[in-house]
């Protein structure tokens, strides 16, 4: 059997029982290491589940996916998915090419950001689409993800960001030599997504555009959902390109405009004071 397991959005413990069972009986088991992290390294969870972790970069998930699931089909192999299973595509296509090659699959499921985002108050039937932001670059600048914002608030619903990993990526010049050296890991937080956000309102308005989204628009911010140290604020945009949460994960909610009164209430939690740019905690602001 197959196995895709989810690991939560925390720590070691955030996998379920039934996970762990899985786990602890596998022949091999596989940590996807580039679409999600843990707030702890892969050598506490091999203390944990009592297993060894063979690390899967995005090349070999993709790329060369039946060495992962070799032999799945006479013993047990699990592959360990920070989150929920499906919160990326690339796990998807996994599921395909076992189903293809006449492997049984089971997925064992877990808390992933899409609905732990609810912590903040914001309703989660109220979400629309939800949108990736990228880092920038000197000559890459994509600004199209702004048109899902855009209808998102024009229904009226919330938009969730799921903000940029770097995790084992070649610079150009490594790339085209074919040199396997890696740059550093870079996670994108807050306040750097809203700082690219508000270039992209300016852009609009240098077009002659009406922005959906303007400098005072409610927006909250989000770092380590799940984790004990998890922080949340709510304020505008501008607020946002100048709040520090801490370190990764972060990830960026724009409001749909209308707020039911209990969504106001609670995002009152954690409201950003007005003068005030620095790090947030999860209540009483």
């Amino acid at each position: 059997m197959f196995y895709m397991i989810g690991l939560g959005l925390g720590d070691a413990k955030d996998i379920t029982v039934k996970g762990l069972e899985v786990v602890r009986r596998c022949s091999r088991v596989y940590l996807e290491a580039y679409t999600s992290v843990l707030t702890v390294g892969k050598e506490v969870l091999e203390e944990f589940y009592e297993r060894k972790l063979i690390l899967a970069d995005r090349e070999e998930v993709e790329q060369e996916a039946d060495n992962i699931l070799k032999d799945a089909d006479i013993s047990d192999v699990a592959f360990l998915v920070v989150g929920d299973p499906f919160g990326a595509t690339t796990h998807s296509a996994l599921i395909l090419r076992a189903t293809k090659l006449g492997i049984p699959y089971r997925v064992i499921h877990n808390a992933s950001i899409m609905n732990a985002v609810g912590c903040c108050g914001l309703q989660l039937y109220k979400f629309g689409e939800t949108v990736s932001i990228v880092f920038w670059t000197d000559t890459w600048r994509p600004e199209s993800f702004f048109d899902r914002v855009k209808k998102n608030r024009q229904n009226g619903t919330h938009t969730l960001c799921l903000l940029d990993i770097k995790v084992k990526e070649q610079s150009v010049e490594n790339l085209i030599r074919g040199r396997k050296i890696y740059e550093p890991p870079r996670y994108m937080s807050v306040n750097q997504a809203a700082q690219q956000l508000l270039e992209v309102v300016q852009n609009q308005r240098i077009r002659g555009e009406e922005p959906a989204v303007t400098e005072e628009t409610l927006c909250v911010g989000l770092a380590r959902v799940g984790a004990e140290d998890q922080k949340i604020a709510a304020g505008t945009l501008q607020q946002m390109s100048t709040v520090d949460l801490g370190g990764p994960l972060h990830s960026l909610i724009i409001t749909g405009g209308s707020l039911h009164p209990l969504e106001m209430e609670m995002l009152s939690l954690f409201t950003i004071p007005e003068n005030s740019s620095g790090s947030q905690s999860t209540g009483g602001l």
